[in-house]
């Protein structure tokens, strides 16, 4: 007895091993079920967004397709954009289809799970790139949204462009209504101006013979002022001439008296010295004299004209010949004033060294050119 209780001891229980490998795989079979129908339950939510998503789309491009069709003249890019639009929504459709199949064959495992574990890995790594997939799909979601914000921001703007025509269109149809009123206005005071054209030449025919004969008379006596002018020129010049003729620095040519400018003034200077206010004091009394006998409408005026050598000069006052033969001539003007000459009988003009008499390199022609010229004129 006590050896058969020894012989049972020995008995090896493989039992409880065996229960809990059967434990163990039952819930290995059981969490990987659950892993599945979870993902088979998030899977089917995201499918289900997506399908609203598409639905939604659907809608939106049908509502776009309406406006479009009101517009096909100017929205060609627009069509474009749709057609590319639609591509991409068959392309999703198709996508979809695929993961159906997907989901299918993703079934198909769960069922087949207890019979090969190493198929059950294989459609783990499936159930992955579904989720790949979908992350696919969500980035396509989101640049189908943007593409349809962008079509509507064409569309909005498509149809402020058309609003501004049809301001435009008001406008100009406003802008040629007065442009009408004004041309019938136009017209009316082109023919009451053609009226007084016909008058206006009527009257111009039989003021002709007259204007004619005022000009023959105008002409008449524009000339006897001229030889007047020349009369008087010639009287003021031999006048001058018997004063201050026969003394050096002083002589006539053609119509103009010279004063030498060694005569008036000094080397660079524009302040008339003492010998040339002599000078001009004389020719001051002569004018006063011959100006008395000029009638008072006879427009005349006495030019003071300065002119210097080609030696240029650069000083404090005078930065040029210029400078030097226009100052030079003006107090000359300002001279004869004092004297009693009237201003607005008087002018005053430099030419620096741009008029020269002789054009010889001497001295001697040097201080020709250096002169003071006066000349009885019209204004």
């Amino acid at each position: 007895m006590a050896s058969s209780g020894r012989r049972f001891r020995r008995t090896p229980d493989i039992w409880p091993g065996f229960v809990d490998a059967l434990a163990t795989l039952v819930m290995v079979i059981t969490f990987l079920l659950l892993v599945f129908v979870l993902a088979q339950f998030f899977l089917g939510q995201a499918l289900s967004g997506r399908d609203v998503a598409l639905s939604r789309l659907n809608r939106q491009i049908g509502e776009l397709a309406e406006l479009l069709a009101l517009e096909r003249s100017t929205n060609s890019e627009l069509r474009a954009n749709i057609a590319q639009l639609s591509g991409e929504l068959q392309s999703s459709v198709a996508d979809r289809e695929r993961l159906s199949g997907r989901m299918k064959d993703t079934d198909d495992v769960l069922a087949a799970v207890g019979a090969d574990r190493e198929a059950l890995k294989s459609k783990l790594r499936e159930a992955d790139l579904l989720r790949h997939d979908i992350a696919a799909l969500k980035a396509l979601r989101a640049e189908m949204e943007a593409k349809v914000a962008e079509l509507g921001a064409k569309l909005g703007e498509k149809e402020g462009q058309i609003a501004q025509e049809r301001k435009l269109s008001e406008e100009a149809r406003a802008h040629a209504a007065l442009l009408n009123a004004q041309l019938e206005s136009l017209k009316l005071e082109i023919q009451r101006l053609v009226a007084a054209l016909d008058a206006s030449e009527a009257l111009a025919k039989e003021q002709k013979v007259q204007i004619a004969d005022l000009g023959g008379r105008l002409n008449q006596a524009l000339a006897s002022k001229v030889e007047e002018l020349k009369r008087y020129r010639s009287e003021f010049f031999g006048r001058l001439r018997e004063v201050l003729g026969s003394q050096p620095g002083i002589r006539v040519e053609g119509d103009r008296f010279v004063f030498q400018s060694e005569l008036l003034f000094g080397t660079g200077s524009a302040e008339v010295g003492e010998a040339g206010q002599a000078q001009l004091a004389q020719l001051s009394r002569t004018l006063l004299d011959i100006s008395k006998q000029i009638p008072t409408d006879l427009a005349w005026v006495l030019r003071v004209d300065g002119h210097t050598d080609r030696v240029p000069i650069a000083t404090a006052r005078f930065a040029s010949n210029w400078e030097l033969s226009t100052a030079r001539a003006t107090s000359v003007v300002k001279f004869l004033i004092a004297q009693g000459i009237p201003p607005e009988r008087l002018a005053a003009a430099g030419f620096g060294e741009f008029q020269p008499l002789d054009h010889s390199p001497g001295e001697e022609a040097l201080a020709r050119n250096r002169r003071i010229e006066l000349r009885l004129d019209q204004r």
